[in-house]
């Protein structure tokens, strides 16, 4: 039973304005608040909305890490789609929507954590437990916001109580060391909240493993070397934090391997025991009306979908479409299974013509149409058990204390090994990306691995020069590491934020 799905905000949440999509933060009124927060069923509505804000992650997963990794080639064909120019590391992406759209996404879900924050006490949710878990939920889900915008913009306002808009328009832009500051600071507290499993009906609810998971995925960020001076990695060294964190979700026993991979991603098997954390959504069937996902709607081509007769319109249009890249296609070897799941390399068009053309069909599953192309019901993995045992082979590999070489090259060679690949022997970093990029294509994954580890602009000049057969992708610079203020949010008040470097 999904109960934090991709829901639709019910009518109360829209009178308290929750479902704003500006940065706001007085979103209600003190009456309306003191009106609705009465009781413990009140705050679990409450705890939903703030889940909610998940919804629009997939796809900007998609958008702002794969489509801007060397995963995707996405310069535009004959015409320009807002995924293009951030293929294209252009310097006007201050105007994109794309870009106003992860800002304002992710400070509607800081909003709504912020106003549980403020108004929930022991006299309108009395018992202890239940009290504990909403304040761990809205802890874990702030922090993951911040995450969310730290790694694309840098700096970013703090918010951490509900604000007056006067109040607002004086808060500026906090020093990188600051936004981690409060993220870490909420993640541990939420690991000394969360209920470490819960039952049937609310699975999909974050736990305290996953805000571990999280937690080691945010020291991993800090440890990277610090190339952009105000982005998301400060070259400090906390890969034993990490080892730590990640052994202990190991160690938890809510997680264990999955043999299969295409299982991992089956719409009938979610919350399985590979999925530590994931956006959870609902819908799917032929005439359900309920609200799902639309990442798989911005994978495939208009034109595969008229062809092969999914029953309504959407799909990328062919003037702009984001297909892996042919880098990416040539690093599964032949006989990996993963290949011909994710990736479909051709299809044919609705008059039979053959369109030699790959695209992502990774959370694609036709028998699962609703009855719109927002209405796939497919759950998307933000941390998956498997990449808890590729992190820890990677902060091994960068120095955390207490690990082998072992266990690294255990860790690859078990991925490797369900992939039908042969083991390899003393595993570096290089070779360790390259299979998290082929086991984790489509995931929204690849342009973080490239930050975090400090590759990313001698992996992506050099993916430039043999890929970009358009000739449209500027050279891949420092400034290019996190995306510029949007501006829209420069206009709310001239002089409150400052521009990124080189946008």
């Amino acid at each position: 039973m999904k109960k934090i799905g991709i829901l639709l905000c019910s009518a109360l949440l829209f009178s308290l304005g929750a479902c704003e999509d500006d940065l706001d933060q007085a979103p209600i009124s003190e009456a309306s608040a003191a009106n609705f927060y009465r009781n413990t069923e009140d705050f679990q509505v409450a705890v939903n909305g703030i889940y909610n804000a998940l919804g629009s992650y997939p796809v900007r997963s998609l958008n702002l890490s794969e489509v801007r990794s060397d995963n995707v080639y996405a310069p535009g064909v004959s015409g320009v789609r807002e995924w293009n120019p951030v293929n294209n590391f252009e310097k006007t992406l201050a105007t994109n929507p794309l870009i106003s759209d992860a800002w304002n996404a992710n400070y509607v879900g800081i909003l709504r954590a912020n106003t549980v924050l403020d108004k929930i006490n022991e006299t309108v949710v009395p018992e202890a437990g239940t009290r504990d878990r909403f304040i761990g939920e809205a802890k874990f889900l702030r922090a993951f916001y911040y995450f969310d915008l730290v790694r694309l913009f840098g700096r970013v306002p703090l918010f951490n109580r509900v604000l007056t808009p006067a109040q607002a328009l004086e808060v500026p832009r906090s020093p990188v060391e600051e936004v981690y500051a409060l993220i870490i600071a909420d993640l541990q507290d939420a690991i000394s909240k969360l209920p470490v499993t819960y039952n049937a009906s609310n699975k999909g609810r974050v736990t305290a493993p996953a805000a571990k998971g999280i937690l080691a995925l945010v020291h991993l960020t800090r440890s990277g070397s610090k190339l952009h001076p105000a982005g998301p990695t400060l070259g400090v060294n906390e890969y034993d934090k990490a080892l730590t964190l990640l052994n202990d979700v190991i160690a938890s026993g809510q997680y264990s391997w999955v043999n299969n991979y295409a299982s991992i991603f089956s719409y009938t098997n979610e919350n399985n025991p590979d999925i530590v954390f994931d956006v959870q959504a609902i819908g799917g069937s032929a005439g359900d009306v309920g609200v799902g996902s639309t990442l798989p709607s911005e994978m495939y081509e208009e034109l595969y979908a008229r062809g092969i007769g999914i029953p309504f319109p959407g799909g990328i249009p062919i003037d702009g479409p984001k297909t892996p890249s042919n880098d990416l296609i040539n690093s599964y070897p032949a006989n990996d299974v993963r290949d011909n799941f994710i990736i479909l390399p051709s299809y044919r068009d609705p008059n039979g013509a053959l369109v030699n053309r790959a695209q992502y069909v990774k959370f694609l599953d036709l028998s699962r149409a609703g009855v719109d192309r927002f209405n796939w019901s497919i759950n998307y993995p933000v941390l998956r058990y498997t990449d808890v045992l590729l992190l820890k082979a990677e902060a091994i590999l960068r120095g955390g204390t207490g690990g082998s070489q072992a266990e690294v090259d255990a860790s690859v060679n078990q991925v490797r090994a369900r992939a039908g690949l042969q083991p390899l022997a003393n595993v570096n970093l290089d070779m360790l990306l390259a299979e998290r990029r082929r086991e984790f294509a489509a995931e929204g994954l690849r342009w973080h691995d490239l930050v975090r580890t400090g590759k990313v602009l001698d992996v992506m000049n050099a993916w430039r020069a043999t890929e970009d057969a358009a000739n449209k992708i500027n050279a891949v610079t420092v400034n290019d590491i996190i995306y510029p203020i949007p501006q829209t949010q420069l206009d709310v008040k001239k002089g409150l934020y400052d521009q990124n470097p080189g946008y």
